[in-house]
């Protein structure tokens, strides 16, 4: 899935020479985190966050008060306090990119470019909202997690297996097992067991693959003694 699916269209922005009372109050009242910085051709110079809103007010700053190097906080600009030159994406950036760049830069949003023009906002808030649409969980049910091969054919195998016990999934996903080479666990979102209760389907299915566990309701309830 990519970023334009998932973007926030239109974001909230403020010029350089917005204040940064007045960028503090915006956000409050938007409920936004961060928000991108434009210059007067409306080309993205910068973005600036809550937490550089909170760096630039410590309590020693009150209104009409200043700072130890005499900037007065009334006329303290967004400009002064942004990050220049921010990292970016584009509306046809993978939304696994995103959530790796985000989690390398520590940040909580990226704005997002085409053509060198601001045209939305990405946030860790929207990649959450990808990982539950991924994954299924918005639909409900059950979800499976198996150790297969990491070869072709065991995948396609369990899914048949499924099919033939008139089971329906809804998403699958696959990652590599990091304590045996050579293996994967798929997670697989069942929306409906069939003529199954989730301890029979594990039943039927355990005579052929190695499940792990299985998630209801949010909880794992684990299969192995180890719970590996």
């Amino acid at each position: 899935m990519i970023v334009k699916i998932w973007m926030a269209r239109k974001p909230l922005t403020f010029g350089l020479e917005t204040s940064v009372l007045n960028a503090a109050e915006a956000m409050r009242s938007q409920q936004v985190r961060q928000f991108p910085v434009i210059d007067g051709d409306g080309a993205l110079v910068g973005i600036v966050s809550d937490r550089d809103i909170r760096d630039a007010m410590p309590s020693k700053f009150l209104p009409g008060g200043t700072e130890e190097n005499g900037t007065d906080l009334l006329s303290l600009t967004v400009a002064e306090i942004m990050t220049v030159d921010p990292v970016t994406v584009t509306p046809l950036t993978a939304m696994d990119v995103v959530a790796d760049r985000l989690a390398k830069l520590k940040v909580g949003g990226l704005p997002v470019v085409e053509n060198g023009t601001l045209v939305g906002i990405i946030t860790e808030v929207d990649v959450f909202r990808f990982l539950t649409s991924a994954t299924g969980l918005a639909r409900g049910g059950v979800q499976l997690a198996v150790r297969l091969e990491a070869c072709p054919g065991p995948l396609a195998n369990l899914l048949a297996t499924l099919r033939k016990q008139d089971a329906h999934f809804t998403s699958v996903l696959t990652s590599h097992d990091y304590d045996k080479a050579g293996y994967r666990h798929a997670y697989i979102r069942l929306e409906s067991l069939g003529d199954h209760s989730i301890g029979s389907l594990v039943s039927c299915l355990s005579g052929e693959f190695d499940v792990l566990y299985y998630v209801s309701e949010g909880e794992a309830v684990y299969l192995e003694d180890d719970q590996t």
